[in-house]
């Protein structure tokens, strides 16, 4: 039993944060901390990707539309959670720095084909996760050169705020944030704040940190339009309650 356990903590610890933490009983090691509270968080922000947008696809499923979804943003910010965990799965890092992103990347997927699909391109909604799923296949294979992924991460800068803009400036349009889940956009705003800190710690990676920071600001300007919209569609919902 003590194996087992020495084991299980292993695997969220270094052994040296083991001996510091269980043999020398040293709990307040600086680095070990740092390592353990960015671990913790890795871990914590993977278990919630698990089901951060399923709030948004099922909103999409009770109300049979995407409406208020700009389906280019979706494309961009899917492209942007691919090239992410592609890279980092290439280049090693580890899975509690990236992990997810296999969730969060299907999930974006599911809600793609579903603005497709309520958009009356139902085909097109099924020929797409089949090519999307071919994509990352050859990406994380090893066959894909990692100067290639690279580059993939470094356009994430741009296409995530390109991404985020399109849905920012659709909000403004329409007076309203739509389809939009609150409960997914609030998840992804702290997910995101929370990965800069993992980042710095666990990969060191320049552009991986940049990214998280733009998405950070991108993620943040959109919850900014939730609650500035929030009374908007309220209104909206209580005035078609009213006509009814």
């Amino acid at each position: 039993m003590g194996d087992f356990l020495k084991g299980l903590l292993l695997s969220v610890l270094s052994e040296k944060c083991y001996y510091e933490y269980f043999e020398k009983f040293n709990f307040l090691d600086v680095p070990c901390l740092t390592a353990t509270l960015s671990k913790g968080l890795g871990i914590g922000i993977i278990a919630g990707s698990i089901l951060v947008k399923v709030p948004q696809i099922l909103k999409i499923l009770n109300s049979k539309s995407g409406e208020g979804i700009n389906v280019y943003g979706v494309y961009l910010e899917l492209f942007a959670i691919t090239a992410n965990f592609a890279y980092s799965y290439v280049m090693g890092f580890p899975f509690s720095a990236w992990g997810e992103g296999t969730f969060l990347a299907i999930q974006t997927a599911i809600i793609a084909a579903l603005v497709l699909h309520y958009g009356g391109a139902t085909a097109t909604a099924a020929l797409f996760l089949a090519s999307y799923v071919g994509l990352v296949s050859v990406l994380v294979s090893g066959f894909t050169p990692t100067d290639v992924l690279w580059t993939m991460q470094a356009v994430n800068v741009p296409i995530i705020v390109i991404a985020k803009s399109i849905q920012v400036i659709t909000n403004y349009k329409n007076g309203s944030t739509g389809q939009l889940s609150a409960i997914t956009l609030l998840l992804l705003f702290g997910g995101s704040v929370a990965r800069i800190f993992t980042s710095l710690v666990e990969t060191g990676d320049f552009i991986i940190i940049v990214t998280y920071c733009v998405s950070t600001v991108a993620n943040g300007a959109i919850v900014c339009q939730l609650f500035w919209y929030w009374n908007v569609d309220n209104t909206k919902n209580k005035n078609k309650k009213k006509k009814k």
